[in-house]
């Protein structure tokens, strides 16, 4: 063997053991897009999951109704957390979710808030009025034709005889924690937002709680997109479904449910 071939040889037998002892290329981290209403959950779950040395999600925060559309239209999703089964069932129905993988995992309640210093006192039941309450303000809800908190929140209205006498007073925003912001900053006098995202600013408090039958049930369903080849989703899955998952998302005043279902067809 020559001087040239032995070199190459030797410098050949290094790269290969090198190549042996280099780590492995780290995963990449999952992107969840996940409703409004559970950003302080999710935050505290992220990271608590990178805690454990697993790479720490991306999570986008959006409503319901934005983050299918965004995924319908291609956006690179790994998980899609939705706060109704509508928007589940939406892409569902387009073959965008990965059989096998849904899951109806928590459940909430709506409440009636007003800013923290307020005293406005509501009497919740048949016949609710909120016109004296309201003043010359308007009332403060998540879009109510596509926004979940907004669907449910006109439902309880319509259901106890509310929505006639404040429909023309909607401050309808783009999300359910824009809709928290206007009340939290004062702007509007009463709101209709999750238990669960009251309970996350000082600055509101809880008038009444909606009665559970006035409303359809608040389920929150997470599955996997059906593109994702990320195989750190199905972790993260498993993760949000554990029992570490299941104490920040009590802490924030979500009901678990952790129920397998099948996708809509």
């Amino acid at each position: 063997m020559d001087k040239l071939t032995r070199t190459r040889f030797l410098a050949g037998l290094v790269a290969i053991t090198l190549a042996g002892t280099l780590p492995a290329p780290a995963a990449d981290a999952p992107t969840v897009f996940a409703a409004a209403s559970l950003k302080n959950a999710l935050d505290d779950i992220a990271e608590s999951y990178a805690r454990e040395g697993k790479p720490a999600p991306k999570v986008s925060y959006a409503a319901s109704n934005t983050l299918a559309k965004q995924i319908e239209q291609g956006a690179p999703a790994d998980l899609f957390f939705s706060a109704d089964l509508d928007w589940m069932d939406y892409l569902a129905k387009k073959d965008l979710i990965q059989p096998g993988t849904r899951v109806s995992l928590l459940a909430n309640s709506i409440v009636l808030i007003a800013p923290k210093e307020s005293e406005a006192e509501v009497r919740m039941g048949p016949g609710l009025d909120l016109a004296a309450a309201l003043g010359s303000g308007r009332l403060a809800m998540g879009n109510v034709d596509a926004v979940p908190a907004g669907k449910y929140g006109k439902a309880a209205l319509e259901k106890l005889g509310g929505w006639a006498g404040v429909k023309d007073r909607i401050a309808q925003a783009e999300s359910v924690r824009a809709a928290l912001l206007l009340v939290s900053r004062g702007e509007a006098p009463l709101g209709i937002v999750y238990a669960t995202d009251a309970a996350a600013d000082a600055n509101v408090r809880i008038v009444a709680t909606f009665p559970a039958d006035s409303h359809p049930a608040i389920i929150y369903p997470v599955a996997i997109i059906k593109d994702s080849r990320n195989p750190e989703a199905s972790a993260l899955l498993s993760y949000l479904r554990g029992p570490a998952a299941k104490a920040a998302f009590e802490k924030q005043g979500f009901t678990v449910l952790n129920r397998s279902t099948a996708a809509a067809q």
